[in-house]
């Protein structure tokens, strides 16, 4: 009797252990997201609480367990600069590329105001699923996203494909760089909804097809700051020439 109650408990508390684990323990930041927890490719629950760029947002993750919802509710999701600072993963959307925002002194593309706005209204300050795939150079998380579903529950059926949406919408060009991600209908349905909405002149295609695309306006400046730091190497003029001597020095100076 005393061993079956022993045996019992201790299999209540490794169940409890691993329960936490996976449901009850949060994911703060990028460091906390090990190779471990990335090779399991386990969909994590949360908050965006920021929309940066039309294909990025900082995430909260908020665990089942962990005192967010209900009826274990007894946290909230903080939204304070301070508070958040080192709580959230910055997810870089999968299989999509939007138009780019102006940064260090780089114009802005057409549309990325307006793809902005349709990602903002879209999720910020909801709940959304993201499964992530990979860090990328800039401390960011690649992740597949997902809207939470609105009826069924969110552990058992996921919504909407968010970077399929985007396509749909004419918001976003199909990322194709080496390595690229993709949802559940892969490459070849994220190219068949972007043809889609080209044809039907959504979004950003609503004056045609011939405009820049991100990655081309990336290409472009990449090689123009490339180029420029090759100039600023090259000796210029008035450094490589000779520098004349005084009258003076060439008074006393010895002759050859």
């Amino acid at each position: 009797m005393v061993l079956a109650a022993f045996a019992f408990g201790s299999a209540t508390t490794i169940s409890a252990v691993l329960m936490h684990r996976r449901y009850g323990r949060r994911i703060r930041n990028i460091d906390s997201l090990t190779p471990g927890l990335l090779a399991r490719k386990r969909w994590l629950k949360g908050a965006v609480t920021s929309v940066g760029d039309a294909d990025n947002f900082k995430f909260f993750h908020t665990p089942t367990f962990a005192g967010y919802t209900w009826p274990f509710k007894f946290r909230r999701v903080p939204s304070i600069g301070k508070e958040l600072k080192d709580e959230t993963l910055h997810i870089r959307m999968a299989g999509v590329d939007a138009p780019e925002a102006s940064h260090f002194g780089k114009p802005a593309q057409p549309y990325s105001a307006d793809s902005l706005a349709w990602l903002k209204d879209r999720i910020l300050g909801k709940t959304v699923y993201v499964l992530p795939l990979r860090k990328d150079q800039y401390s960011r998380v690649v992740a597949l996203v997902h809207q939470a579903p609105r009826i069924l529950p969110g552990f058992l059926f996921l919504g909407k494909d968010l970077s399929a949406e985007m396509l749909k919408a004419g918001w976003a060009t199909i990322y194709e760089q080496s390595g690229a991600e993709y949802g559940k209908i892969g490459k070849e349905g994220y190219k068949r909804l972007e043809s889609q909405a080209k044809a039907a002149r959504k979004g950003m295609w609503a004056h045609g097809t011939t405009g820049e695309s991100p990655a081309e306006y990336k290409r472009r400046y990449a090689a123009a700051s490339s180029q420029g730091e090759a100039e600023a190497a090259k000796p210029s003029p008035s450094r490589s020439r000779k520098k004349k001597k005084s009258w003076l020095a060439r008074l006393f100076s010895p002759s050859k």
